[in-house]
C-alpha cells in the first residue's frame, strides 16, 4: 500500500499541491484584507453613521471577538466534516458579511455583520494553516507555512493602497462592495482549486474515503491505494468534546496549555502594535501622513516575517528561531525611548513588524505540527482563538495606560515583556517536531 506522506516528502511539488498552497495564500489575503477593510473605512463610517469615536472601539472589537468564536467553535467542525468543507462555508460567510455591510445604517447592524464576517475569518484562518500543512513536503513545511501566513499582510497593506483610490472617490460603501465581491468571487476558484486533505481522509474515512484520496492520488501522479488503513478517528461523527479531550489529555496537556500561553501574549503584543502604532508614532512627533506610513511598513516588515521565520526554522529548529524572533523584537520595544528622527522610527517599526509577526506564525507552524491529522484543525483553531483574547484585551490596556499619561516608551516597555514570557513558554515545550 503506497504512503502519500513519503510521497509527498520525497518529491517535488506537484501542480495539485501549488494550487492547493496557492489557494490558501490567497484565502489569507481575503483574510487580511477583510479585517482591515474597517480600519481604513473608519472615518467615512463614523461620519455617516454618527458612531461616536468610543463606540468604534464595539466595531474593532466585534471583528476580533467572532474571529476568536471561528477559531473556537468552527474551526474544529472541519476535523469532523472536512477542512475544504469548513474553508467555502467560511468564504462565503466572509463576502455576504463584507458585502452586507456596504448598506448598513445603524451602529447595531454594523456590529453584528463585523462578528459575522469575524467567525469566517477566524475559521478560515486555522483550515489555511492546517492544509498548507498536509499538503507541504516535510523539507519544506516551516517556509511553507510562512508563505502562506504571509498572505494576511499582504492582503490588509494590498488593501490600504486600494483603499485610498476607492473611498475619497466613491466613499466607504463602496471599499466594502469591493472587498466583499473579491471575497465571493473567490469561491468558484476554490471549488475548483481546493482539495480536501488526503490526512484527514485516510484517518477519518469518511464514506467513498478511498475514491477521494486516489483522485487525489492521481492528480498528483501518484500510484493510487488498493485499500485504506484502519481508520485512527471517529468519522464523521465524532463529537467536538473528542477532539478537545486529544488536545488535553495526559499525553498533550503539558504542550497545549504552553501553546496556549505563547499564542495569548503573541497576540496580545502584535494587536497592540497594529492598533496603536500610528497613535504611537504622532506622540514621537510624526506628523499625521508620516504616523499612517509607520502602519504600512509595520505590516510591510510583518510579510518579510513571516517568509523569514519559515526559512530561519527549517536551519534552526523553530524552537530556537521563534525564540531569536521574540528576543529581538523585544529588544527594539525596549529600546524605542531612545530612537529618534522620523525615518528611523520608521524603519524601527518595519523591525518590530518582522519580528513580532514572524515569532507568531512560528506559533502557528507548531500547532499544526503537533498534532495529529484527527485534531488538527482543533488545535489551531483553540490556539488561535484563545490568542485571540489577548488580541482583544491588550488594545483596550494600551488605551488606559495611554489614558494615564504613561509615555510611549514605557507602554512599549511593558508589551515588549509578554514576548518574553512567550519565550519561555515555547522553551518548555517538549517536542521533536519543533526542535
Amino acid at each position: 500500500m503506497t504512503n502519500i506522506r513519503s510521497l509527498i516528502d520525497s518529491n517535488p511539488i506537484s501542480i495539485t499541491q501549488f494550487g492547493v498552497i496557492a489557494m490558501c495564500v490567497l484565502m489569507n489575503m481575503l483574510d487580511g484584507m477583510d479585517v482591515m477593510v474597517i480600519t481604513y473605512s473608519q472615518a467615512g463610517v463614523r461620519g455617516d453613521l454618527s458612531i461616536p469615536a468610543v463606540q468604534m472601539g464595539f466595531v474593532f472589537s466585534a471583528a476580533l471577538i467572532g474571529m476568536a468564536f471561528g477559531g473556537l467553535f468552527i474551526a474544529p467542525i472541519a476535523d469532523i466534516i472536512g477542512r475544504r468543507k469548513v474553508m467555502l462555508g467560511a468564504i462565503l460567510v466572509m463576502g455576504v458579511g463584507v458585502s452586507i455591510t456596504a448598506y448598513v445604517e445603524t451602529f447595531q447592524q454594523l456590529v453584528s455583520l463585523r462578528f459575522l464576517s469575524g467567525l469566517g475569518i477566524g475559521a478560515m484562518l486555522a483550515s489555511t494553516v492546517t492544509l498548507a500543512s498536509e499538503y507541504a513536503p516535510e523539507r519544506q513545511r516551516n517556509l511553507v507555512l510562512g508563505v502562506v501566513l504571509a498572505g494576511y499582510p499582504i492582503g490588509a497593506t494590498v488593501s490600504g493602497f486600494v483603499a485610498a483610490q476607492i473611498i475619497p472617490a466613491h466613499g466607504w460603501r463602496a471599499m466594502f462592495t469591493f472587498a466583499g465581491f473579491c471575497t465571493l468571487f473567490s469561491l468558484p476558484i476554490a471549488i475548483f482549486l481546493l482539495k480536501e486533505s488526503w490526512e484527514w481522509l485516510i484517518k477519518r474515512q469518511p464514506k467513498y474515503a478511498l475514491k477521494r484520496v486516489n483522485s487525489i492520488a492521481v492528480s498528483m501522479n501518484y500510484q493510487v491505494l488498493n485499500k485504506l488503513p484502519p481508520a485512527t478517528a471517529a468519522g464523521e461523527k465524532a463529537p467536538v468534546s473528542e477532539m478537545l479531550a486529544g488536545l488535553l489529555g495526559s499525553k498533550r496537556r503539558g504542550t497545549t496549555i504552553k501553546l496556549w500561553s505563547a499564542f495569548f501574549l503573541g497576540f496580545a503584543t502584535l494587536y497592540y502594535l497594529t492598533t496603536w502604532i500610528p497613535g504611537l508614532a504622532e506622540r514621537t512627533g510624526m506628523s499625521t501622513t508620516m504616523a499612517i506610513y509607520a502602519g504600512t511598513v509595520f505590516n510591510l516588515g510583518a510579510i518579510f516575517g513571516n517568509t523569514s521565520q519559515g526559512y530561519s526554522s527549517q536551519k534552526v529548529g523553530l524552537r530556537s528561531s521563534i525564540i531569536g524572533f521574540y528576543v529581538f523584537t523585544a529588544a527594539l520595544m525596549a529600546v524605542f525611548g531612545f530612537v529618534s528622527g522620523d525615518w528611523t522610527t520608521l524603519m524601527v517599526f518595519g523591525l518590530i513588524g518582522f519580528g513580532v509577526q514572524g515569532g507568531l506564525v512560528g506559533l502557528y507552524t507548531i500547532a499544526a505540527r503537533v498534532y495529529p491529522a484527527e485534531i488538527r484543525n482543533t488545535g489551531v483553531g483553540w490556539a488561535i482563538g484563545l490568542g485571540r483574547v489577548g488580541a482583544i484585551i491588550s488594545p483596550v490596556i494600551g488605551g488606559v495606560l495611554a489614558a494615564k499619561g504613561m509615555p510611549a516608551n514605557v507602554i512599549m516597555l511593558f508589551f515588549a515583556v509578554p514576548l518574553v514570557i512567550a519565550c519561555f513558554a515555547v522553551w518548555l515545550i517538549k517536542s521533536a517536531e519543533i526542535n
